[in-house]
């Protein structure tokens, strides 16, 4: 096996691996890159990429159907095979795109499955065949996450689908049970439904989107019922029974038997560590009591030679966590004082309406010590969201009563994956309830309702009505008040 050296190498090519590899490239570092499969990892290959290219074409063919209202008569027609080739397109370009970097930045990339030999040495079983062992200083290991297994629900790609058959577009169901109301059942479900699929959504929790504004949540909820879903909550998929051409799902709801015919089953319940992967324990790498890697604010994990960025270290699991992430491990394997010391952290769900939040809601921000003001603005007053006709849902924003410091944002409605990032950019830059009031925004746009919001949280907001404050109950029981404007 011949022996090759490098200043370091990275393990996994998924968001934070690939980037890592590219930022030590750029730093000077001779980094190699190894993947057991393709470049771009599941985000790109089997996660965010694709399903976002389906929920566009399925946000399409919905527009579509609905703007009688505004002149246009139109039924649209399926090809489920151009669809599919168009998503596979989108892939390939991106996958593409990420070699091109890679070899411009003068990264190696590997192509095999990569086992940790030692803290500063690496055995590739090749793709082609045979075996390699890479050495460096520094190893980056960002082998990811894998689907959780339900059990009575195993995953054959033919009756019972996981995300990644689910991307692929196989067919378009009659009749669909997606097992799991998180992010991705809901993203997921709701294309699906869209392209002509009987949807139901079972959930074991007593509410969809965990962790996720129950105010965003209901309006979500409504969508699914405008689109004909059927929603199961608090429920149990006890399995799946096949008979002849058909599926039954096996459901326990309120302690009683639920059965539920259906064509396919698609089972999304989340995703847990793949800390198996690269011989970690081998090294005496040390895990959390959920199997995530343990770091430091560098990204460094228990043995100092080896560094672990993305869902292998721990929630929340988002590409562009692991983008960042893996910026941090190159850059202190550089030398440079790069730290985990971000302080907007967004997150968006692709449903419909979409949702995105960065920073505090006001329950984080009274647990935290302020004294939480509270500004809302609904699309349904806004110029642009009327002229679009997407006028469902709103923007609430957080405040500190006493500084009138900007702590969070939550968005719900039209293109709020977009919109969020003008409230985590101002949270990133420490910017007040004012500041944000008073930056002029073109107008008519969607971002204009981020800016009616931080009004109202002043109690300033021009076109919705400033409501005096509701009386809040404080700790020890008594009421609360404010000034005009915030709720």
């Amino acid at each position: 096996m011949a022996t090759r050296t490098f200043d370091a190498i990275v393990v996994g090519a998924g968001p934070g691996g690939y980037v890592a590899a590219i930022r030590l490239a750029q730093l000077g570092k001779r980094a190699a890159l190894v993947d057991r499969e393709a470049l771009g990892g599941v985000c790109l290959n089997w996660g965010c990429i694709p399903s976002k290219a389906l929920i566009a074409a399925a946000n399409l063919v919905e527009d579509a159907r609905g703007a009688a209202a505004r002149g246009i008569t139109a039924e649209p027609q399926l090809d489920v095979e151009k669809l599919r080739q168009f998503k596979r397109e989108v892939v390939k370009r991106l996958v593409s795109g990420v070699g091109l970097l890679e070899k411009g930045n003068g990264v190696e990339v590997v192509e095999g499955v990569a086992t940790l030999a030692g803290p500063t040495a690496v055995e590739v079983a090749l793709r082609e065949g045979g075996a390699a062992r890479l050495e460096a200083p520094a190893i980056v290991v960002a082998t990811g996450a894998r689907p959780v297994k339900v059990p009575g629900f195993e995953v054959d790609g033919k009756d019972v689908w996981g995300a990644r058959e689910a991307v692929d577009l196989p067919e378009i169901p009659g009749r669909l049970v997606v097992v799991g109301g998180g992010v991705i059942g809901l993203e997921l479900g709701t294309v699906y439904a869209k392209l002509g699929s009987k949807v139901t959504i079972v959930e074991a929790l007593p509410a969809l989107l965990a962790g996720v504004d129950p105010e965003a949540v209901r309006l979500v909820q409504k969508g699914l019922r405008q689109r004909g879903v059927t929603v199961h909550l608090a429920a149990r998929a006890a399995g799946v029974e096949r008979r002849g051409g058909e599926l039954t799902v096996a459901l326990e709801s309120e302690g009683k038997p639920v059965p539920v015919a259906c064509d396919k089953v698609l089972v999304a319940v989340g995703f847990g560590p793949a800390s198996d992967r690269a011989g970690l324990a081998r090294l005496g790498v040390k895990l959390g009591p959920k199997g995530f890697v343990l770091v430091n604010e560098r990204m460094q994990t228990s043995v100092p030679s080896v560094y672990c960025v993305g869902d292998l270290c721990g929630p929340p699991l988002l590409a562009h966590k692991a983008f960042k992430e893996g910026e941090i491990a190159a850059e202190a394997i550089a030398g440079k004082k790069s730290v985990r010391d971000w302080i907007a952290m967004p997150a968006a769900v692709f449903s419909d309406p979409e949702v995105a939040s960065v920073g505090l809601s006001e329950e984080e921000a009274r647990a935290q010590g302020y004294e939480p003001v509270v500004g809302k603005f609904p699309f349904a007053a806004l110029g642009r969201s009327i002229a679009i006709d997407h006028t469902e849902g709103f923007v609430k924003v957080v405040g500190d009563r006493a500084s009138k410091l900007l702590l969070g944002a939550t968005i719900v409605g039209p293109e709020a994956s977009d919109l969020v990032a003008e409230a985590a950019l101002a949270l990133e830059m420490g910017a007040s309830l004012e500041d944000v009031a008073l930056t002029v925004h073109a107008h008519p746009t969607l971002p204009e309702a981020f800016m009616e919001a931080c009004k109202a949280a002043l109690g300033e907001a021009i076109h919705a009505l400033n409501r005096p404050e509701r009386p809040r109950r404080a700790a020890g029981g008594a009421a609360t008040g404010g000034g005009g404007g915030a709720e």
